[in-house]
């Protein structure tokens, strides 16, 4: 009978354990969270590269961003964006990925199957499009002319996409 006793207290003890318990993939959900943003400031020209200002705040994206535990890194190929990315790129030694901004519904399918922490550089006329395909908020159209300052945050991790628009570095002042 005392042998019964230990079994059952033994059986117990262990059934109590494993209802206890959990492995990481149950208790943690699978982030996938993408960061969009349009270049930063541009010089002149055809293919321009980053202007001094546009420099600084590609090192204050590489700061803001730097301990989010960013997976991928997307740019579109021109100067701009990938010298946008490379600040952030050198800091994490994640490789720029080149996509085509010319098919968005079809990169927010890519973006949207790859799970992890996203950045995406593009431009003025693709990141509020490209927000809207991941199921994100566009916002008002970006200001061609004086707006770099803009951080769509587009979260896919729960059952429905949650998005917010923050802005970053120097401020940005809408023209009156």
């Amino acid at each position: 009978m005392k042998m019964i006793s230990i079994l059952l207290a033994l059986t117990l003890g262990a059934c109590a354990q494993l209802g206890h318990e959990t492995s990481p993939e149950t208790t943690i959900a699978a982030q996938h969270e993408i960061y969009l943003v349009r270049h930063a400031e541009k010089q002149k020209g055809d293919n321009p590269s980053l202007t001094q200002a546009g420099k600084a705040r590609a090192d204050t994206l590489a700061d803001l961003l730097s301990d989010k535990g960013l997976s991928e890194i997307y740019s579109t190929n021109y100067r701009r964006t990938l010298e946008t990315a490379a600040p952030i790129a050198e800091r994490t030694r994640l490789e720029v990925k080149l996509y085509d901004p010319s098919d968005l519904e079809a990169f927010a399918q890519v973006l949207k199957s790859t799970e992890g922490v996203i950045l995406v550089v593009g431009h003025s006329n693709t990141t509020p499009p490209l927000a809207s395909a991941l199921g994100g908020e566009a916002g008002t159209p970006i200001d061609e002319s004086t707006e770099y300052d803009r951080l769509y945050v587009v979260d896919l991790s729960g059952d429905e996409p949650a998005s917010r628009i923050e802005r970053f570095g120097v401020r940005y002042e809408a023209a009156k």
